[in-house]
């Protein structure tokens, strides 16, 4: 195995004209009567609805007061621009297939979860992935929730259970949380086993603490056997995302030999905080999103895609 680690007519003056506004009204009366009938008498009338030109003129004014409102965050939050919206969702799913070279014997065969760095688009869209979860910053989880940036969290239960509460709020942001193992091992070095104690029970924990089982698993550091996915698979994990490229507070990292960011990348980046980095979780997003807004990059949500 090879592993790199969205008409009325003019009115007749006189008595003829009297006589057809008379008429008129009386029609119009029956009419209203027949559809309080229709409707019964308590029921309120249809409403009107709005003429078409104002009603376009509100939804213009609603997304202009939208962007005024996020450049005023990304003003806030010191980004040097204000971030792009991603495009919609894709109404038909990309066909997600493991990257050439990352296969295990039998992969296809044994119908085992794909593994990928790159969701299959042709959108400047890339996917922002943040693993383990031993930072617990409020900072971090306002600044995504006025930026309106969508991520996914890989979270392990060794460094999430001091404060499962953190999450919770996450979660409730429209985050999934999903499967990183329960204590982050060096997966290819235990049994099978051992690996699927080691997923199963991350499954067990995410369910019972945020009421549902993952989809996704991302193995600790990228590393992985056969095994490794055969017990992915038997825990119910359909998707094994990799990275593409992985953001810290002072630099990238990048798989490809471009050294660049293209359409569908995942980008990793970690719960950390002063303590690891030379700054902290909203100085690694300003460092993501700088980049990638200056390469005309929105950041898309990774489960509408899959």
């Amino acid at each position: 195995m090879r592993v790199v680690v969205q008409n009325d007519k003019n009115r007749t003056r006189g008595r003829s004209g009297k006589t057809t506004i008379r008429v008129g009204i009386a029609v119009l009366t029956a009419a209203a009567i027949a559809s309080g009938c229709a409707r019964g008498d308590d029921e309120p009338p249809p409403p009107l609805k709005a003429p078409p030109a104002r009603a376009l003129d509100g939804y213009a004014g609603k997304l202009r007061a939208d962007h005024a409102a996020l450049a005023a965050a990304a003003q806030r939050w010191g980004l040097k621009q204000t971030p792009l919206r991603p495009p919609p969702p894709p109404a038909k799913k990309p066909t997600i297939t493991t990257r050439a070279g990352f296969e295990v014997d039998e992969h296809e065969e044994q119908g085992l979860p794909p593994v990928f760095t790159t969701i299959p688009t042709k959108q400047k869209v890339v996917f922002l992935t943040i693993d383990d979860g031993a930072e617990k910053d409020p900072a971090f989880l306002r600044m995504m929730t006025e930026l309106r940036i969508p991520y996914t969290a890989f979270l392990s239960d060794y460094l999430i259970k001091d404060d499962y509460r953190y999450f919770s709020h996450m979660q409730s942001r429209g985050v999934v949380l999903n499967n990183h193992t329960l204590h982050h091992p060096y997966l290819p070095d235990l049994s099978y086993a051992d690996q699927k104690y080691e997923i199963c029970g991350m499954q067990d924990v995410i369910e019972k603490r945020y009421g549902a089982r993952p989809l996704l698993f991302r193995p600790p550091f990228g590393n992985y056997n056969s095994d490794t996915l055969l017990a992915a698979k038997d825990c119910g994990i359909d998707y094994v995302p990799l990275w593409n490229e992985e953001v810290f507070v002072d630099h990238w990292d990048y798989r490809e030999w471009d050294r660049d960011i293209h359409p569908g990348d995942i980008v990793l980046s970690h719960f950390r905080g002063k303590d690891d980095w030379d700054g902290g979780m909203p100085d690694m997003i300003r460092a993501f999103l700088d980049k990638i807004t200056a390469k005309g990059y929105a950041v898309g949500r990774l489960e509408d895609y899959l």
